[in-house]
C-alpha cells in the first residue's frame, strides 16, 4: 500500500502489484471496526470502489500500465 489520501469523507488508497489480489479492508487496517473482507477486481480498470465503505483504490506502477 503506497499512499492514503483523504478529501472530506472520501478516502483514496494507492496500491501496487504487490497488493494483488486486492481486498478491502487492507491487511494494515484495523479489523475491529471494519466490514467483511471483499475482494476487488482492480486489474481491468486500474481503479475500483469498495462497495462497503466507498474507499477508492488506484493501481500504480507497472501493474497499472498493463491493466489499461
Amino acid at each position: 500500500m503506497d499512499a492514503v489520501k483523504r478529501t472530506g469523507k472520501e478516502r483514496q488508497i494507492e496500491v501496487t502489484g504487490a497488493d494483488l489480489p486486492l481486498h478491502c479492508p487492507m491487511p494494515s487496517q484495523k479489523v475491529w471496526n471494519s466490514h467483511p473482507r471483499v475482494f476487488l477486481p482492480i486489474e481491468q480498470t486500474g481503479e475500483v470502489l469498495c462497495p462497503y465503505c466507498g474507499t477508492r483504490y488506484v493501481l500504480k506502477g507497472s501493474a497499472a500500465r498493463s491493466a489499461h
